[in-house]
């Protein structure tokens, strides 16, 4: 960075003179060294899949979560920083259950979204605080059909019918884009995603290592066993 440039890269509240906030674009940096996330929408549902790069043999893989459940009909997924994203998570669950409570039905996922980047965007905005260092990618399944949001550190949203975060983006979505259908069967999405997720990594990947959560129509939200996801593992074609 040009030392001119450093007055506006000390504070959140301070835009570039070309428009930029360095603070929000940093956090985005946070989330593109997070570990590789994907979701796909299928016939009545949606797959979300983590590679969680286990760092150690000595580390008990239980404890690193990178999918969380939002609501019997929700869940997401994240990459960035987790701390983080557990703060979002955990303001995710109370708004969807003050709308439980307060109208006596699930809230949908739209809304639910909005309300998320809504709080996200606020620590782009005042001082004293920084933005959230990661993204989610949420899935759910409402009267509306099935949906698959990205949100961003600066608080923007997109929908997408197959998505990434995380380091090996790029690679994920290339695939995406060129094997994606819509209306897949789920076994399908399930391998296609792993299919990517293995292409972006360096390491095999292995069933401790993998975390997968699914939401269907009429169905609660539900991880995936070490063995479910090891019976998917093994018919996923070897990357080149």
């Amino acid at each position: 960075m040009q030392p001119g440039q450093m007055a506006y890269d000390r504070a959140i509240t301070v835009f570039s003179p070309d428009g930029r906030l360095f603070q929000v674009e940093y956090a985005r940096v946070a989330v593109t060294r997070g570990t590789t996330t994907a979701g796909l929408k299928f016939k009545d549902g949606i797959v979300l899949m983590a590679d969680k790069k286990i760092a150690s043999k000595l580390m008990e893989a239980s404890s690193v979560e990178k999918i969380f459940q939002i609501d019997e009909h929700v869940g997401c997924a994240t990459s960035g920083l987790v701390a983080d994203a557990r703060v979002l998570v955990d303001y995710a669950r109370i708004v969807s259950q003050i709308n439980k409570v307060t109208y006596d039905e699930k809230i949908s996922i739209d809304l639910l979204v909005k309300k998320i980047c809504d709080y996200k965007q606020n620590y782009t905005q005042y001082g004293g605080v920084r933005p959230f260092g990661t993204a989610l990618l949420v899935a759910g399944v409402d009267s509306q059909g099935n949906h698959l949001f990205e949100t961003d550190p600066s608080g923007a949203l997109v929908s997408y019918k197959a998505g990434s975060i995380g380091s090996g983006r790029n690679t994920v979505m290339e695939l995406f884009e060129e094997r994606f259908e819509v209306d897949m069967p789920m076994e399908t999405a399930i391998l296609l995603g792993l299919e990517g997720l293995s292409k972006s990594t360096e390491n095999k990947l292995d069933e401790e290592a993998v975390e997968i959560g699914i939401v269907r129509k009429g169905e609660k939200f539900k991880r995936f066993t070490n063995e479910e996801v090891a019976s998917y593992l093994e018919k996923v074609p070897k990357a080149s």
